[in-house]
């Protein structure tokens, strides 16, 4: 099979920086923060899935509404840290541990 080398593409983070700027700039670190946003929500919508509860059940289990866990899930609500801590502690049973890339 023949290699072909196509010198049109283009790296992710150089794609960020053509659509929305360097880092460090306004539109660039919103972009930034939706992702990160988006990602937890996906994140949570697994860890559900995994422990084989549907929304409504880990709802319940952490004392909030379906739709809130959806929204989550669907990066349509920001979360607080406390709530994110006690749907992971009373949903899951599990703790929150966060890092900072400096």
């Amino acid at each position: 099979m023949k290699k072909t080398e196509n010198n049109n593409l283009t790296s992710f983070t150089d794609h960020l920086d053509q659509e929305y700027g360097k880092r460090g700039t306004e539109k660039r670190e919103s972009f930034e923060e939706g992702f990160e946003a988006f990602k937890l929500g996906v994140m949570l919508q697994e860890l559900r899935k995994n422990n084989g509860l549907t929304q409504e059940q880990l709802a319940q289990k952490c004392g909030t509404t379906k739709t809130y866990i959806s929204r989550i899930e669907n990066n349509a609500s920001d979360i607080r840290l406390s709530t994110l801590m006690r749907i992971i502690r009373e949903g899951f049973g599990r703790q929150l541990k966060l890092s900072l890339d400096f």
